[in-house]
């Protein structure tokens, strides 16, 4: 309500959207507020809290996203998020969104709601959804039932927002909220609390009767934040603790223990939830229908999955590997010829010849590799990537993936950022935040490199197409050079799991946490969303970070292959330096020499290694007609580029990549870490391939 001396018109309403995860939530949020929030279609996807706000026809709003729950006793940090912010931020109203083709899974979250405050508008959502499976709901008797507001609305339609702000409206401003009855306990735990809920809700200003049965378990992060919104230790408090006893006393005899108090207390919301679905909702109301649960037999099926998997995995490589060529070429002519101009136009203000030179072919040169090799990519990756969410394939992938990863006593939800590592792996180490142990969390930062990103692609696809399948460039040979990729990244994957065990069972000694998935329906994808989020989510993130590491390398290479001892480069210079190192790794000096300045990006890894080669001093483009004879009469071999492309698999990460992990784990320590495991395991097998060859 508006505070004291301020009009209604200059009131801003603080509303919390809260929802069981996969109900679009997410997306009505954005609708509401214009902001393009990520809207994965997997649990846990929005692990922080996002705020926008909205303006109705009569009142202002500050929305707040809180993260998807199905209940507000956390098992999760992302559940503790979510009830921290509804018992003591004290929001104005909170939308409560729920999913219309499975109506009773909100109520438990529903009446946990309403027993901190009665301001709650249900939002019945996918409507749309719902009716498709013939399932329809009373929305009138379902508000008459609960006595709260209830609108129904379909995401994706402007005209349910402005329905859904409409009754908002009319809650904000609503001055009698009598009717709305918090729901009861069964009836001996309803007696045991009533005197603590009556202490807490005389002396403190805190939603009593929710944290009533949470005070009797003694959560200690609960505690905390009591404690904090109080401003002292509230057990200080000789009434509380007597109520407290008196309530634990009275109830010991009946309950064996605290769960079975919390077993009970669900028990009675489901059950109360039934009933009212049954009163106010028709239809089948079976989660999948039948046809879905067919196809999920065979997505999730104990024989096909794994094949399944690999077969989608080698489609989505076909089409970026086929699809980029085309683009990468037109973006490389383009830059090409960008250098001219930009040339004349620096020698127009004078600036010195060196100085053009080191910008142009240096610095621009770069740029112009990393873009031409990595946007193309990027642009078919991410948007296949998103399409795989959107469907509901990739909740499944995860779910499929469970099992090893459980295996490897890690937690199941680094399925999921393992499978952004392979567009990215600073999106892979970013992701790691919806992994909610800290152990769990800091194992699949350090593992995620192991994940060949979309930078390390360009290396890989030429190197088999030279070596392993002499590709022609047609159809087909894209089509082999995908499906060896594919295998490639499989063993990966294998390594991913051996890692993250050796990991858990040393420096990281624990058990996985274990995390609930749920399996959405198959949606039709919104491709307009797909292709906006995929660009400004990711493709741009992804592509500035690797322009800001780009560009001083082009700096750094240019005076390196420009400044000579004698009749040598210095760039050459470090490559003879490093030659008995690469020898020895089945490598050569050129190909360390390579990989280090390719820190920055990936990308530029052989074209550092072909102008050293060539002994040239500017970057050239590489030509596949040429590079192969380049590489034969520089010694390259069919085991030279086995180790070489072992080598490229399992590396360093790039400096974008150890940026983010710095970021996220806030140590150097790890950092160095995440720096050395994968550059150990790449040089052990390149000198397997060495001596077993």
């Amino acid at each position: 309500m508006p505070r004291k001396g301020e009009t209604e018109k200059e009131h801003v309403f603080r509303v919390a959207f809260a929802g069981n995860p996969n109900v679009g939530k997410s997306t009505l949020f954005n609708a509401l507020t214009g902001m393009h929030q990520h809207t994965g279609n997997w649990t846990g996807k929005t692990v922080g809290l996002t705020e926008g706000h909205c303006r109705s026809l009569r009142h202002k709003y500050l929305l707040t996203d809180i993260p998807g729950t199905y209940s507000l006793s956390p098992r999760s940090a992302e559940e503790e998020i979510a009830r921290n912010y509804l018992c003591f931020s004290k929001p104005d109203a909170v939308i409560l969104v729920c999913d219309a083709t499975c109506l009773v899974r909100s109520f438990q979250l529903l009446y946990e709601i309403l027993e901190i405050t009665p301001r709650v508008l249900l939002c019945v959502n996918l409507i749309d959804e719902a009716a498709r499976k013939g399932i329809s709901v009373d929305i009138k008797s379902l508000s008459a039932a609960l006595h709260i507001p209830v609108v129904s609305t379909n995401a994706h339609q402007k005209k349910s927002a402005a329905e859904l702000l409409s009754a908002l409206d009319a809650l904000v401003l609503t001055r009698d909220l009598s009717s709305v009855q918090a729901p009861r306990y069964p009836k001996d735990i309803e007696t045991a609390v009533a005197p603590l809920v009556d202490i807490l809700s005389e002396k403190y200003d805190l939603p009593a009767r929710f944290l009533a049965l949470p005070l009797l378990k003694g959560d200690p992060s609960l505690l905390h934040e009591i404690n904090l919104s109080v401003g002292k230790n509230i057990f200080s408090d000789a009434d509380v603790t007597a109520a407290l006893a008196s309530a634990k006393a009275a109830l010991l005899p009946k309950e064996a223990a605290q769960q079975d108090i919390e077993a009970a207390v669900f028990a009675k919301f489901l059950a109360e939830g039934q009933a009212l679905c049954a009163q106010c909702v028709c239809g089948a109301l079976d989660d999948l229908p039948a046809a879905e649960k067919r196809i999920d037999g065979i997505v999730t099926g104990k024989y096909t999955a794994v094949p399944l998997m690999l077969l989608l995995l080698c489609f989505i490589l076909w089409l970026t590997v086929y699809g980029a060529n085309t683009p990468s070429e037109l973006l490389a002519v383009f830059f090409e010829r960008m250098e001219d101009p930009l040339y004349h136009a620096l020698q127009f203000f004078r600036l010195p010849a060196f100085l053009c030179d080191w910008l142009i072919f240096g610095a621009l040169r770069v740029l112009g590799f990393v873009v031409s090799v990595m946007l193309p990519p990027m642009a078919i990756f991410f948007p296949l990537f998103s399409l795989l969410e959107d469907v509901g394939l990739l909740p499944r992938i995860a779910y499929n993936l469970d099992r090893p990863f459980q295996c490897a006593g890690v937690c199941g939800k680094q399925s999921l950022t393992m499978c952004m590592g392979l567009g990215c792996n600073a999106v892979g180490v970013t992701g790691c935040r919806i992994i909610d142990g800290a152990r769990d969390r800091l194992i699949a930062v350090l593992t995620n490199s192991l994940m060949p990103c979309n930078g390390r692609f360009p290396t890989l696809i030429l190197l088999i197409s030279l070596f392993f399948i002499r590709s022609d460039g047609g159809i087909f040979s894209s089509l082999k050079a995908a499906a060896l990729l594919t295998l490639l990244i499989f063993i990966a994957v294998l390594f991913t799991f051996a890692l993250s065990y050796l990991l858990s069972k040393t420096v990281l000694r624990g058990n996985g946490m274990p995390f609930t998935l749920e399996l959405p329906a198959y949606r039709k994808p919104n491709f307009k969303k797909i292709l906006v989020r995929s660009f400004f989510d990711r493709i741009l993130k992804v592509l500035g970070r690797a322009i800001c590491v780009a560009l001083p390398a082009g700096l750094l290479l240019w005076p390196l292959a420009h400044l000579y001892l004698g009749h040598t480069s210095i760039l050459t210079l470090i490559a003879d330096f490093f030659a008995p190192l690469g020898r020895f790794f089945g490598l050569d000096g050129a190909l360390v020499t390579a990989f280090l300045f390719g820190l920055p990006a990936n990308e530029i890894v052989l074209p550092i290694a072909y102008m050293i080669y060539a002994a040239s001093d500017n970057l050239t483009s590489l030509n596949t007609a040429d590079i192969y004879a380049l590489l034969i009469a520089n010694g390259w071999t069919l085991r030279t580029a086995a180790c070489c492309t072992l080598f490229a698999l399992f590396h360093f990460p790039c400096a974008t990549t150890l940026w983010t992990i710095k970021k996220e784990t806030g140590s150097t320590k790890w950092t160095i870490v995440a720096f050395v495991l994968p550059t150990l395991l790449g040089l052990l097998l390149c000198r397997c391939i060495v001596l077993l060859f």
